[in-house]
């Protein structure tokens, strides 16, 4: 396809010049004796690259340049100024206002021919990489949504493994990230988390969230799955579930540079058992001592047993589950997240009504 020139200029002679001189290269040419006829051509036509002449009558060769460049549909077409004028100024003005080479009258054909097909020549060619950008761009948002979606299904397949050998269920997972989501959005804000918490830090903690007790996977069966009251020495060994979570992540977190959601569930699998004043497992952690992400799990998790059936428990209404909370405030949970808490009980309450497992679960969230 041949390229396309637009001459601009009011003398009949220099337009019959540099028609011939360019047509003869193989360039489609078209001429406007003035600007205001040659800004109505644009508007319809697009050329690859303009011949402007300076001084005409009406609007000159600076004015029809700065309307050009002003304009996202022509901004980005060469222009190459004639004039007859060879003054150190003009030629400042005339790159100012956004032209890309000045020639000046008479004209030497070769000369024009050489600096049309080196400014075509450079256009054609950003034109080229806009469009591999545009190329590669597209490829990288399809990658990151492949490896996006990889991640989640990995985790989910990860979570179901753990389900498999619980006495929880894919509700309880499903009910926590959200819990654990909307309680960071809450206090994202919070003088004491907004500089942790910003979008990419809560999408991260909403992935890891299902992966709280992936380390149940190590705790053998006799333990796991007893309907009762666990002994004294049991219940020591299901305390190890957060260091097998913890040494899993670890391992796999070695391959990764930078913080990734595997950081995310290692601290969540390793602290959401802590509790504020100390008393916790597997560490004893106190205070802002417990990473925020624990902090945050530790109430989802809880709220989420409270109201859940078990074999050995039926569900607690969900104002029951509040004032347990309530009563965990400054013990077992951060204060200001159970403030936060607080603030989202109801939204707490349609999230566990909407991924419930069992309609006796239902019939206690609305009592």
């Amino acid at each position: 396809m041949k390229a396309s020139i637009l001459v601009v200029d009011d003398t009949p002679e220099n337009l019959q010049l540099l028609m011939g001189i360019l047509a003869e290269h193989g360039y489609d040419v078209r001429v406007a004796p003035d600007g205001e006829l040659a800004l109505k051509f644009v508007r319809t036509t697009l050329p690859d690259l303009i011949l402007l002449d300076i001084k005409m009558p009406g609007m000159d060769g600076y004015q029809v340049c700065k309307q050009l460049k002003a304009d996202t549909p022509t901004c980005d077409i060469p222009i190459i100024f004639l004039s007859a004028l060879d003054d150190v100024f003009d030629k400042v003005k005339a790159f100012s206002v956004g032209g890309v080479d000045y020639v000046t009258k008479p004209f030497v054909a070769e000369e024009v021919v050489a600096r049309v097909q080196t400014h075509l020549t450079l256009k054609f060619t950003k034109e080229a990489l806009k469009n591999q950008n545009v190329i590669l761009e597209e490829k990288v948002r399809e990658r990151t949504q492949e490896l996006a979606l990889t991640q989640e299904v990995t985790i989910q397949t990860l979570a179901s493994l753990a389900e498999t050998r619980d006495n929880e269920t894919g509700g309880h997972i499903r009910r926590t990230q959200n819990y654990v989501k909307i309680l960071a959005e809450q206090l994202k804000t919070h003088e004491k988390f907004c500089n942790f918490l910003d979008n990419s830090t809560i999408e991260l903690l909403f992935r890891s969230a299902p992966l709280h007790d992936i380390g149940k996977v190590g705790v053998p069966d006799r333990i796991l799955l007893k309907p009762g009251k666990l002994t004294d020495e049991e219940f020591e060994e299901m305390k190890k579930h957060v260091i097998y979570g913890y040494n899993a992540f670890l391992k796999a977190g070695e391959y990764f540079q930078g913080t990734s959601f595997l950081h995310f569930a290692r601290e969540i699998a390793s602290t959401h058992h802590e509790k504020w004043d100390g008393s916790g497992y597997l560490q004893g952690l106190k205070d802002e001592e417990i990473p925020i992400s624990g902090r945050i799990m530790a109430l989802a998790d809880v709220y989420d047993a409270l109201i859940s059936k078990r074999v050995y428990k039926h569900p607690f209404p969900h104002t029951k589950a509040v004032v347990i909370i309530i009563e965990g405030k400054g013990k077992h949970f951060d204060p200001d997240i159970v403030d936060a808490f607080l603030e989202l009980e109801e939204e707490f309450r349609q999230i566990a009504l909407r991924y419930a497992d069992y309609e006796e679960e239902r019939k206690a969230l609305c009592e």
